[in-house]
């Protein structure tokens, strides 16, 4: 009688097949590269209107604006690396 009365589920607890260390690790690196690309190409096109509008089509404002786009991303992942915290805390505190 005991055993009909019990509230206990018997069902097995499913677990994700990654440790949750690795899963992190990935939504970090995934966080990171997206982070990396739209941010050049962000840095690029305003380098390339700058160029256009100021600089007599040089070339050098389009590098510029990528490698400052690049590099935010960079230090961004970097600090989100060191600080160990879920990419999704890191968007909620960043604010």
């Amino acid at each position: 009688m005991a055993d009909s009365n019990d509230s206990r589920s018997t069902a097995p607890v499913m677990k994700s097949s990654k440790p949750v260390s690795e899963a992190l690790l990935n939504e970090k690196w995934d966080r990171a590269i997206s982070s990396m690309i739209i941010r050049s190409s962000l840095g690029l096109s305003f380098g390339v209107v700058f160029s256009v509008l100021l600089f007599k089509r040089r070339a050098w404002p389009v590098w510029l604006g990528t490698g400052f786009g690049a590099g935010r991303a960079w230090e961004e992942a970097d600090a989100s690396f060191r600080r160990g915290d879920s990419p999704v805390r890191d968007a909620l505190y960043r604010r």
